[in-house]
Parts: structure tokens; C-alpha cells; sequence
């Protein structure tokens, strides 16, 4: 069923690319069903940033998973705020918290899990997990899905 949303400013419309994660506006939209205990899932498996040192590119794969109240995590401006990372500096621990906090601050979810999966640095593999809150009593929480890097063996 379709509703009118306001207070949206990029969905719809011709948005530029913000040059930061600072600059970069993560929006909300009302849970159609915050009566019911569900995870939604987001998978962004192009991210990319920098190395903070060499100014390198650095190259992962993640997976949000969040258990909504009274708010969804709108996708357009999920997807402009991790583009946002994609000329700045971040070591992968930092831009891995840096997401799961935005996201957590923005929709207050009643639980939010984030891997970072990390293309190796320097021959090492980075993964990165973050966790807020408790996931509902009763959900379903598949696997996040991602194989360890094994490289070619």
C-alpha cells in the first residue's frame, strides 16, 4: 500500500554524491509494521575507501542486518552515504563502526549486527563485526552469508 513520506530529500530525486561520510544524510522512513519483530537486510558487496597511510584503495563486502521499530533505514541514502567513503581515509575497523553508529543513531533499531568483510591489505584479511542491542525474541537471523577469504587454494 502506497503512503505519501515526507521529510525525504534524496529518494526520487537527482542527488549528487556526497564527498564525505560527515557530509552525507542517512533518512528514515516510518515501519509500516513496528508491532512486528523482523530483521531487514542490506548488502553493499562494492564498498570501497582509501587506506588512511597510502591512500591505496581498499575493497569490502557488507552486510547489515537490524531489527526495526519505529524506523526504516531508507536504501537510496544508504547507498550515497557508502559512496561517501569512497575517496576518504578510513581503516577498515573505523569505517566498519563508523556505518553500524550512523545507522544505529538514525533509526534507533531494537538490534543491529554489521560485518565488515575486508579484501586483503598487505596479504591480511580484515573482518570486522559490530553488534547494538539484543535481536528480538523469536526472529529469524540468517547466516550473514560471506565465506572467509581463503584466496586461491
Amino acid at each position: 500500500m502506497a503512503r505519501k513520506l515526507t521529510g525525504l530529500t534524496q529518494l526520487g530525486a537527482k542527488t549528487p554524491l556526497p564527498t564525505s561520510p560527515g557530509e552525507a544524510r542517512l533518512e528514515r522512513v516510518p515501519n509500516p509494521h513496528p508491532d512486528t519483530a523482523y530483521v531487514a537486510r542490506f548488502t553493499a558487496p562494492e564498498f570501497t575507501c582509501l587506506c588512511p597511510i597510502t591512500g591505496q584503495p581498499d575493497f569490502a563486502h557488507f552486510v547489515i542486518d537490524y531489527a526495526p521499530r519505529a524506523f526504516l533505514l531508507e536504501s537510496k541514502s544508504l547507498k550515497l552515504f557508502l559512496a561517501s567513503f569512497r575517496n576518504v581515509g578510513a581503516f577498515h575497523e573505523d569505517a566498519t563502526i563508523t556505518i553500524g553508529k550512523r545507522v544505529v543513531e538514525l533509526i534507533e533499531p531494537a538490534w543491529l549486527r554489521i560485518g565488515g568483510y575486508w579484501y586483503p591489505r598487505g596479504g591480511i584479511p580484515i573482518d570486522v563485526f559490530w553488534q547494538h542491542g539484543t535481536p528480538p525474541e523469536g526472529v529469524w537471523i540468517p547466516d550473514q552469508g560471506v565465506a572467509p577469504y581463503r584466496g586461491r587454494g
